[in-house]
């Protein structure tokens, strides 16, 4: 089964290209479930219908799904929420407050992940496509499940261990209501539920293709996402550039417009080296319904003859190990980082790796990666950026004392 999702700065027309894409799979008999985890939800206006929280089909073979976050929400969180709203109620937090402070932030997001989880697990879907959160968030919530077994690993246990001991004391001397194992439980089950989908979504049949317009930020945003996605283990298969002007027939406003995106066209090419660059022209209104969603798609995808939009990409992916007689050396892509924004630790199993400093706008970015086992008695060698990636060299502790620090 494929998923592809679709991100990009806000109101490049993400929500428009992945609609189309879906609506071209459906037409070449794919079975095709395309969901949001984008809170505004426009893909029922996309495709000019009536979504509801389960799989509605607008086409043959075409369904669209609206998650209902409240439903997740109650599933994944509620015995986490319940506990919160009985610590609220004993310091005397009004009731209706307290529902509001114990919602997490980016929770329809998140639960939008799990609803992707479960849709995959059902094994009814040639292709999901996955219309996702504006960059920002979308990057963050890539980054969660990777983050959250952080905690899982090193803070969970101590945590159970110690309520558990100490919780009559605890609850006596406080007042407080302490965690059972039912809210442990549940911070482990959605920690393995998103764990599921970190490994959906970084394996072989997934990628995330990137949109964007002919705009100078649009761009530069677009490459500080291919570079951190890259470094949370996620394939980058392609970039949409929609709303690109057309060159013919043009008056001398437009002939303006034409010559500005050529010179952003051709960075955009320049940045993306490699992936296919699929371009959409402006059109006078936006496609509404999979008649005109489905041309549209054609019309953008069949520029690129040899490329086939919907096939899973092809070669290995951001992370892979190559064994020397020394000992190996690992490779992590970073398309466009420069040395000085890499900074790189090991800290026992783990390679911390941040990327950030010329990053903008984007901030800084940390990667806990648990080195796979062949390389966890190896030493640190030496580290270099070259060519857009990071590579690692690990030596037989035998052979070479430990080496640790920046890139």
């Amino acid at each position: 089964m494929r998923i592809l999702l679709f991100t990009g700065k806000g109101g490049v027309g993400k929500s428009t290209v992945a609609a189309a894409t879906a609506s071209l799979a459906a037409s070449r008999g794919l079975r095709t479930l395309v969901l949001s985890t984008d809170a505004a939800h426009s893909l029922a206006d996309a495709f000019g219908a009536d979504v509801g929280p389960e799989p509605t089909e607008v086409a043959p073979l075409l369904y669209v799904e609206q998650v209902d976050a409240q439903l997740r929400f109650e599933q994944s969180w509620g015995d986490i929420q319940h506990y919160l709203l009985s610590v609220l109620d004993v310091v005397g937090v009004d009731a209706m407050a307290a529902e509001e402070l114990t919602v997490i932030p980016g929770a329809e997001e998140v639960l939008a992940l799990l609803e992707l989880r479960r849709r995959a697990r059902e094994d009814e879907w040639d292709l999901i496509v996955v219309d996702c959160a504006p960059t920002a968030e979308t990057l963050r919530l890539l980054a969660l499940p990777e983050a959250l077994g952080w905690y899982m690993t090193r803070v969970l246990p101590l945590q159970r261990r110690v309520v558990k001991a100490l919780k009559p004391v605890l609850t006596r001397a406080s007042g407080v209501p302490m965690p059972g194992d039912s809210v442990f439980d549940a911070v482990v089950r959605l920690h393995d539920e998103l764990d599921d989908v970190r490994a959906l979504l970084s394996g072989p049949d997934a990628s995330v293709r990137l949109v964007l317009t002919p705009e100078t930020v649009v761009v530069a945003e677009a490459r500080r996402s291919f570079t951190t996605l890259s470094l949370f283990g996620y394939r980058v298969d392609g970039v949409v550039a929609n709303r690109v002007f057309p060159a013919e027939g043009a008056d001398d406003w437009r002939a303006g417009w034409v010559l500005a995106q050529d010179g952003v066209l051709a960075e955009v090419e320049q940045s993306f080296a490699g992936l296919p660059v699929w371009r959409s022209v402006y059109r006078p209104r936006e496609p509404v319904g999979v008649p005109a969603l489905s041309t549209l798609a054609e019309e953008v995808y069949g520029a690129l003859a040899d490329v086939d939009p919907l096939a899973a990409p092809t070669g290995e992916g951001p992370f892979r190990v190559v064994r020397t007689a020394e000992g190996a050396v690992a490779h992590l892509a970073l398309p466009g980082a420069r040395k000085e924004e890499v900074q790189l630790a090991r800290n026992g199993d783990e390679l911390v790796i941040t990327l950030g400093g010329g990053l903008g706008s984007a901030g800084s970015y940390r990667r806990l990666l648990t080195l796979p086992q062949s390389l966890t008695r190896l030493s640190v060698a030496g580290a270099r950026v070259e060519h857009g990636e990071l590579q690692v060299r690990f030596v037989d502790r035998s052979a070479s004392r430990p080496a640790e620090g920046d890139a």
